[in-house]
């Protein structure tokens, strides 16, 4: 079974039954199924082939769902990106990733026009229109078709190549934080063992309603909040953009039953003015994931709210998920969880050898979510595959009941004269105080000590102190975990997640 199959065979028992709603309007199983079946019939006539490469620079829509189980149907491998990226960054990935058929917004017509020259594998761009006519005016070297008119003339009993359940279905660019972005490959086992896994896990049915506002390029969104709940016949509420204000519509208006997001997306959540208790009552599990959420905002989530948050655990390699709080039994502040179905999870030291109960080590993982290794980088693929293990870079410990707790990144791990200071412990101590609304902590260098701490935050009341917050941070940390420095701003930089990023805070302290 694959994804596309499964959209299929949904289809056919569910035909009239809501698949999404977007701006309000609802689009069945069968409408969305027939819509597939037309592009991938429409893209198999522009020449794509099994195997080729497909990008999808699209926000949260319904044409990414159809463009991305049209692709796979077609026997495409299909590569979404961020959208806002910079022209450098897109046009890295689509040529590192020999990309075949662009599909993109229109309003991204002027940038594909320009970029078009460099773009040596590029052969056809799909532009999917937002405005009436919009796009009349571009002809990027007559290789522009209409997502509309493709989807409007597909032939509706087209039928796909067979697919192999270890074809590569989705190629996803890691975020680029040691150099340039890796394409993590993900056959069509992968992405759909994981989204039929973690839809087991989180109970999703039929009657769920899954606000769908995580970036769908994303593979916390894919999984989670596209894949999962499409395979078991749920309905989607697709969010174009995250605002507080909107979710808490979408909630009351649909009654929804699932939200996903980050730790910032909470945030926000939490600190709106007009939140009331009773927001979000029709909720029966929210799931929290892309980074660690501090234990204090989770906690005071969860008070004013009357819900009960779970955080999990993924990577991009792993399609994405590998640990989750078991719904079925008290969940652990700060835990990433339990391993979840048929994927195994194990902290060892340098040495590969497993560490005891609450030992510090890496933290690695197996099962059929696991890539199969990196596009074009066999090198880095060895480096991190090693005897079917993923080896993850991210330091974790384990209790004696088998729940995981993410420490740090290993390469994020600040030594300060020669102890280790995990920036999570400092950000925890930080958003306990009451007017801290984020906190990031990295390390500096130092010429006494190697690294100090110094810290990043932002603040509800202007009258907060740099000298308050360090006199707070003495009481809670050892004295070497202490920041040596406090710099208040308007706001962190975050990725398109809303994961604070901790690289644009070491440029910031190389600029200054």
């Amino acid at each position: 079974m694959n994804l596309s199959e499964q959209l299929h065979q949904m289809a056919l028992k569910k035909a009239d039954k809501p698949a999404y709603y977007f701006l309000d309007q609802s689009t069945s199983y069968g409408e969305l199924d027939k819509a597939v079946t037309k592009f991938a019939d429409e893209l198999h006539r522009l020449g794509v082939s099994k195997g080729d490469n497909i990008a999808l620079l699209l926000g949260n829509s319904p044409h990414f769902i159809i463009s991305l189980y049209g692709a796979m149907r077609a026997g495409a491998t299909v590569i979404p990106v961020n959208p806002i990226y910079t022209p450098d960054e897109i046009g890295y990935i689509l040529n590192n990733g020999d990309v075949k058929v662009v599909v993109a917004l229109d309003k991204l017509l002027p940038l594909l026009e320009k970029m078009n020259p460099i773009l040596s594998s590029v052969e056809q761009y799909v532009i999917c229109e937002t405005q009436p006519d919009n796009g009349d005016e571009f002809n990027i070297c007559n290789k522009m078709k209409s997502f509309t008119k493709m989807v409007e003339s597909g032939d509706e009993g087209f039928k796909g190549p067979e697919l192999d359940p270890e074809d590569t279905a989705i190629i996803l660019y890691t975020s680029g934080t040691t150099g340039k972005p890796k394409g993590a490959m993900l056959t069509h086992t992968n992405i759909y063992s994981n989204a039929h896994d973690i839809g087991e896990y989180l109970n999703i049915t039929e009657s769920d309603r899954v606000i769908t506002t995580l970036p769908m390029f994303h593979v916390f969104s894919l999984t989670v909040v596209v894949n999962a709940p499409l395979i078991r016949g749920g309905t989607l509420l697709i969010v174009p953009q995250f605002s507080p204000k909107e979710i808490f519509r979408q909630i009351k208006k649909y009654n929804a039953t699932v939200f996903a997001g980050v730790p910032t997306m909470y945030n926000f959540l939490f600190q709106y003015p007009d939140a009331k208790e009773e927001a979000l009552k029709s909720l029966r599990i929210c799931i929290s994931g892309g980074s660690a959420m501090p234990v204090s905002l989770l906690e005071s989530f969860e008070r004013k709210f009357n819900v009960r948050v779970s955080e999990g655990y993924g990577l991009s390699e792993a399609s994405p998920v590998t640990c989750f709080n078991p719904l079925d039994r008290p969940r652990k502040a700060g835990s990433i969880g339990t391993s979840i179905l048929r994927v195994e999870n194990k902290v060892v030291n340098e040495l590969g050898e497993e560490v005891p109960i609450n030992g510090v080590g890496e933290l690695i993982v197996r099962g059929p979510n696991v890539m199969k290794g990196y596009y074009k980088m066999p090198e880095e693929s060895a480096a991190v595959l090693k005897n079917g293990w993923l080896y993850t870079g991210d330091l974790a410990r384990m209790d004696n009941e088998g729940y995981f707790f993410i420490v740090d990144r290993k390469k994020e791990l600040i030594i300060v004269g020669g102890y280790n200071v995990y920036p999570r412990e400092v950000e925890e101590v930080l958003y306990a105080h009451p007017e801290v609304v984020e906190a990031a902590a990295i390390g500096v260098p130092d010429p006494n000590q190697g690294e100090v701490v110094k810290c990043f935050v932002v603040k509800k009341n202007n009258a907060l102190t740099e000298e308050e917050l360090l006199a707070h941070c003495m009481e809670h940390l050892a004295k070497y975990k202490v920041p040596a420095k406090i710099e208040f701003l308007a706001e962190l930089p975050k990725n398109a997640t809303g994961k604070i990023l901790r690289r644009s805070l070491k440029n910031h302290v190389l600029q200054n």
